[in-house]
């Protein structure tokens, strides 16, 4: 039997088996007390409800992780690529755009797989317990929007991939290296201004008290920022949140307005010094310079495999091609993806320490306009209080809420100690 079909099955299996023994783990972790820290704010029924939307959300990925690994095996060992390929090739275009068009394909066909439970979701799952303010006009609008952007944005940056693998030779997977690199630099910078009000209006935050409490505070830190903004994250769900957009005078502020409705002014420059406190430890510069370095990896390992005959018999392909070559990649470069994933989620959690820290060290409030945020943010969102290690070892980006609020209090008697010194 092929061995490269033997390794990416191999792959397969194993990644599902151990997402599945993650969600028994998550669901085993659950604590039916409420934790002390929250019993200021949180009511045992809405506890309850938090849980029992832990269990929902992670049943249902269960069965959308079976059904995706079942019929990704049944079209691999059926030889589906082969016909997609075949397909393709019949139109008669040349090499790049044949491959634009085999992509497109089983992009296609992903998102087809995807949609019910997209659809399920939005509509059944997050519209039970609360979340769900996207119209049916709206999801449709906006899966157009991301097809159109997928095919302008995605479509020639694919192109010139396939163009440097197929003409400049051993020295391509630098060209793409840098290509890749320079469109993503420039997407950061077009993003907050052309990409993101496709899909949410934003509004300048009205002249008042929290203005003024945002812009006193980024001017102690000498934070420039372009404007601060709210957007209408009301308009497909309650949840909460905040985020920078931009970079250096071109900077952001946005607030959902769900965010701005729900919490108090104290609590939102709290969160507004944690992430300015991201920029302020250039953890952002940070994630992106590990992240350019990984994509050149990615590529120079990448050519090595690009016209691997084996690597195509395992898929049943009749003809070898750099397009296909990029899809299969992918299947062999997930185990890699997933270790980097979780050096990356480390990474991020030691960065949500050092913003708290920040803010902390940046607000006279003892850390208690952040500590409330948090809690608030936790309750709205139906956050799990208390995830099990394993998941949070593989999976989370932020440590568990409670493990942060002990780690501000620590922080802030530190302090509080030092002062009396």
């Amino acid at each position: 039997m092929n061995p490269y079909l033997i390794f990416i099955l191999t792959v397969l299996v194993v990644g599902y088996l151990l997402d599945l023994a993650v969600s028994f783990f998550e669901i085993r972790s659950l604590q039916p007390e409420l934790p002390t820290e929250f019993r200021d704010i949180y009511d045992e029924e809405k506890y309850r409800t938090s849980q029992e939307y832990t269990k929902v959300t992670t049943g249902f990925s269960v069965i959308q992780e079976t059904v995706t690994l079942v019929l990704t095996l049944i079209f691999i060992l059926a030889g589906g690529f082969n016909v997609v390929d075949l397909l393709a090739r019949s139109v008669g275009w040349g090499s790049i755009n044949t491959g634009l068009l085999f992509t497109g394909t089983l992009i296609l066909l992903s998102f087809l797989l995807g949609l019910p439970f997209s659809l399920y979701s939005t509509f059944v799952i997050e519209e039970r317990f609360g979340f769900n303010k996207t119209t049916a006009k709206t999801f449709v609008l906006d899966l157009l929007k991301g097809i159109v952007l997928a095919a302008v944005i995605g479509g020639p940056l694919l192109a010139a991939v396939l163009w440097f693998f197929e003409i400049t030779g051993s020295m391509a997977w630098l060209y793409c290296w840098l290509a890749v690199t320079l469109f993503t630099l420039v997407l950061q910078f077009l993003a907050p201004v052309l990409i993101m009000p496709l899909f949410n209006k934003f509004t300048p935050l009205e002249d008042g008290e929290l203005k003024e409490g945002i812009t006193e505070y980024a001017a102690r830190q000498n934070f420039a920022i372009q404007g601060i903004y709210t957007m209408d994250g009301s308009k497909r769900s309650t949840r909460l949140n905040a985020f920078f957009t931009g970079f250096g005078r071109f900077r952001r502020i946005v607030f959902f307005d769900t965010l701005v409705e729900k919490l108090q002014t104290q609590e939102i420059i709290a969160v507004l010094a944690h992430e300015m406190g991201h920029f302020k430890q250039k953890h952002i510069l940070k994630m992106m310079g590990i992240s350019v370095l990984q994509t050149g990896c990615m590529f120079f390992i990448l050519s090595l495999f690009l016209g691997n005959r084996q690597l195509f018999a395992a898929f049943g392909m009749e003809q070898v091609s750099v397009y296909a070559g990029l899809i299969f990649f992918g299947f062999l470069y997930a185990p890699v993806s997933m270790l980097l994933s979780i050096f990356f989620h480390i990474y991020s959690r030691k960065n949500e320490y050092e913003a708290d820290a920040w803010a902390v060290n940046t607000i006279e409030d003892h850390g208690e306009g952040l500590i409330n945020g948090l809690k608030k943010l936790s309750v709205h969102n139906l956050s799990n209080l208390t995830p099990h290690p394993l998941n949070v070892f593989i999976n989370y980006s932020h440590p568990p809420v409670l493990q942060r609020i002990q780690a501000i209090r620590r922080l802030a008697e530190k302090k509080g100690s030092a002062r009396t010194l």
